[in-house]
């Protein structure tokens, strides 16, 4: 599964991955390989990338949205000033 990270700045992540567990406006959800397709808006919190070697990478963001499709996963983010 891929995922790439992107504020309107730069791209903070591009890579293969296992999970993305991210902080969704409704409560906090996960996307694993061959998740449903979707369209979500996010909240204030962290997106908690686990890559292909199992290790777990974290991102604060501000708020932003999660698309995925066909294991494809885009993260459009206003990130926190730390990530920067």
């Amino acid at each position: 599964m891929n995922l790439l990270v992107l504020t309107p700045e730069k791209e903070l992540f591009n890579g293969t991955i296992k999970a993305v567990k991210v902080p969704g406006t409704t409560g906090e959800f996960e996307i694993r390989e061959n998740h449903a397709s979707i369209v979500s808006s996010l909240r204030k919190g962290p997106v908690k990338i686990t890559n292909s070697s199992g290790q777990v990478e974290t991102i604060p963001i501000k708020k932003g949205f999660i698309e995925v499709i066909n294991n494809e996963v885009s993260i459009l983010v206003q990130a926190e000033e730390a990530a920067e």
